[in-house]
Parts: C-alpha cells; sequence; structure tokens
C-alpha cells in the first residue's frame, strides 16, 4: 500500500505537534501533581488546569467557572441530559431531541425513559435541519431541557443554532447543544445563541483524547453524576487529567487563531471532494445542505453500493475514509441519521463520509477523486443491490 490518505479527521484527528509539545511538561517536572493537593506541586497544576478554563471559555464566550471539564464529549452529553434530567424533576419531566443526534444523547435519551421521563425526537427535513416551528409547537410546560447539535457529524449540516435558542430562552427552557463537531471550526457564542450548556471534545481539533468540556450557564440546576472528591465545583469529580486539559487548551487556541485561513483551505477541498464525486460518479448524491455544513464534510450515498465494502477498497487503495459515524461504523443497522433525512435503508447503507483535515493535501484529493469512481464501478458490477433492483424492474 504505497498511499495513506486519511480522510476520517470527523471521526478523531491526530494531535497537532505544537499541543503535544505543549503537554509534555505537565507529565512530570513541577506540575503533574494532583490539582486539589495544597502544596506548590499541586498549586501549579491547578493554575495549568485553570488557565485552561480560561481559554476555553474565551472561545464560546463563556465565564471561565462556566467550564467543567470532563474525559469525552459521551461523558458531557450524558452529565447534559442526565444531570439536567434529575436535577429539575420537580419543574417537569419532559425533554426534546432531534432524531439526528449523535448515539450518546440517543441512547441517554432512551435511559431516561426508562427512569419516567418523556423524549420528543424532533423530525429533520431533507438536509437535516430542525425546524423552528416544529421545536416550539413540542416544547410544553412540563419541559427541561431541549437537545439539538450544532452540526451533524455524519452530514455535516449546521443547525440554525441562534433561531432554536431563542425559542427555548422565550419559552423558559435549558437549551444544550453537542458542539464537539463544529467547536474550533465555527464561531460560537453561547450568549448570542443563547446556550445554557454545550459540549465539545479535544480529539475533534488536533488536541489529545480523554478530554473534553460541558458548559453549564451560572445558573443552571444540574445533578452530577459521578460524586467524590469534588472536582470540577462538585460537578465531575475525579482527578483532573492535568496534561490532556492543557493540550486541549493549547489546540483551542490554535483553532481560534488559525481558523479563518483553514477553513477557507478545507472548503476549497470539500467542495473539490463534492464536484468531483456528483460529477464522475453516476448514481452519486449529496447527503445534508450543500452550503451550510461543516468545512470539512463530504457526505454522499451511491447508488447499487455496500458502504462497508467501498470502505475496505479504498483502505486497500491506501483512502481512510467512513461509512456512517465511527462510534457506530461496526453495526450492521442503517444510519438512523440517514434515515431521518429521508433515505432508504438500502441508500443508509451506501454512503461515504470523505472528511478533510489540518494536513490533507490538494493532491490527495487528486488522488481520491482517481480512485472511487474506478471502484465505485467494481463494486457496481458484482453488486446484489443492483441485481435486485433489476429484477424489481423486470
Amino acid at each position: 500500500m504505497a498511499k495513506k490518505i486519511y480522510l476520517d479527521y470527523a471521526a478523531t484527528t491526530p494531535i497537532d505537534p505544537r499541543v503535544l509539545q505543549t503537554m509534555l511538561p505537565y507529565f512530570k517536572g513541577e506540575a503533574f501533581a494532583n490539582t486539589m493537593s495544597l502544596h506548590n506541586f499541586g498549586r501549579k497544576a491547578n493554575q495549568a488546569v485553570e488557565e485552561s478554563r480560561e481559554a476555553i471559555a474565551g472561545m464560546i464566550g463563556a465565564k471561565t467557572g462556566e467550564i467543567i471539564f470532563t474525559s469525552s464529549a459521551t461523558e458531557s452529553n450524558n452529565l447534559a441530559l442526565k444531570g439536567i434530567g434529575f436535577a429539575n424533576k420537580e419543574r417537569g419531566n419532559h425533554l426534546i431531541i432531534s432524531q439526528i443526534e449523535h448515539d450518546c444523547i440517543v441512547e441517554s435519551a432512551k435511559w431516561l425513559e426508562n427512569q419516567g421521563f418523556w423524549v420528543t425526537r424532533l423530525p429533520v427535513d431533507r438536509y437535516g435541519f430542525v425546524s423552528p416551528k416544529d421545536l416550539e409547537k413540542e416544547i410544553r410546560e412540563e419541559t427541561i431541557l431541549v437537545s439539538v447539535m450544532h452540526a451533524n457529524n455524519e452530514i455535516g449540516t449546521v443547525q440554525l443554532i441562534e433561531e432554536l435558542g431563542r425559542i427555548c430562552r422565550e419559552k423558559g427552557v435549558y437549551f444544550h447543544t453537542d458542539a464537539a463537531q463544529s467547536f474550533g471550526k465555527l464561531k460560537i457564542d453561547v450568549n448570542k445563541a443563547n446556550i445554557d450548556l454545550l459540549t465539545a471534545s479535544s480529539h475533534k481539533i488536533y488536541g489529545p483524547k480523554g478530554a473534553a468540556m460541558l458548559f453549564v450557564r451560572n445558573g443552571v440546576k444540574i445533578e452530577p453524576l459521578l460524586h467524590g472528591g469534588g472536582h470540577e465545583g462538585g460537578l465531575r469529580s475525579s482527578t483532573v487529567n492535568v496534561p490532556a486539559i492543557v493540550g486541549f487548551a493549547q489546540a483551542s487556541k490554535i483553532c481560534q487563531k488559525e481558523m479563518k485561513e483553514e477553513n477557507e483551505r478545507l472548503i476549497k477541498l470539500r467542495d473539490k471532494l463534492i464536484k468531483g464525486v456528483l460529477t464522475n460518479i453516476p448514481g452519486s448524491y449529496l447527503n445534508g445542505h450543500p452550503q451550510n455544513r461543516l468545512p470539512n464534510n463530504a457526505n454522499f450515498y451511491l447508488d447499487f453500493i455496500e458502504g462497508e465494502s467501498l470502505i475496505m477498497q479504498l483502505d486497500f487503495g491506501g483512502i481512510a475514509a467512513s461509512t456512517g459515524s465511527a462510534c457506530s461504523s461496526a453495526k450492521l443497522e442503517p444510519s438512523h441519521v440517514l434515515l431521518a433525512i429521508g433515505l432508504k435503508p438500502q441508500q443508509a447503507h451506501g454512503s461515504l463520509r470523505l472528511s478533510p483535515g489540518r494536513w490533507t493535501k490538494e493532491s490527495e484529493i487528486d488522488y481520491v477523486l482517481e480512485v472511487l469512481p474506478k471502484v465505485v464501478e467494481k463494486l457496481r458490477r458484482i453488486s446484489p443491490f443492483k441485481k435486485l433492483d433489476q429484477q424489481k424492474s423486470g
């Protein structure tokens, strides 16, 4: 395998060397200690974490104390839904999510239903947009939380987040958004968008795995999931992962500084991919909105193609891509996101996500556009989906 081209940055990103360099002193030296310790080592570790908290808060217009560090976006999303649910039971037992949320939101909502909560799942249109009118209609007296992701991890569509937040604020309902895919790529202002809780993750922005955060607006009533030594203002007890948090903050700073230039470059690569696929592969279709999408997301469904076979064939050619989301690509069920935007199960099984990133070269996109049509043609010759369709037509 001569080529090694990584086009799965939406799943996870390699750590930026600048981030790694920033992290190294916090594995040893004088700032490795437990942040709760009173001695000099502990104070230095705590100072590093608080400086990191301040930097990340600045990315979204939050106050420093409103940032709670966690281990992952999954943990943050669980804390948002379950923590709000159990802390506000006296107010109501109704939550609203969309039909295209990440599995950690979907499964948290299912779990809450088993605990006596009611969950409404808002439909989306063919581009993946939640209708503000639908949201307004579904909010009732018992509603305590609305959770709608900022940008979808599979199809890349960016929601009208300010409009959704405005409705929630007017109705007196907490608004949470999963921004794991958009944080560091798009500008976010939690005050302008009336966001009460927001999730972001380090490993999506060239930082280390094992660090994430939940923004919790001052005054929001939330119950912790982890109980212990009272870390993170009592909302997330566990010895703090200082090196990872420092890396998360450094990755955030780099994104903030380079966002405009990087987005322009990524949009150029993304649009080249989209145009090349739609032009050169018959029976190919774009999933998600053509313009209002993440700068590095190109997602398609291809007629008469089985997604897993396509990914394996591309991998043989040195191209790393995905079908569905990385967290659920091992499942045999079609993507719930693609079904929600109106695709049939057979079409959803033929999805392909290509997500370029910081180190993607235009020559690599050229190579993909050279290889992909040949792979698709090869798979269609032996496709059981095509034969089945021909039998139905006959």
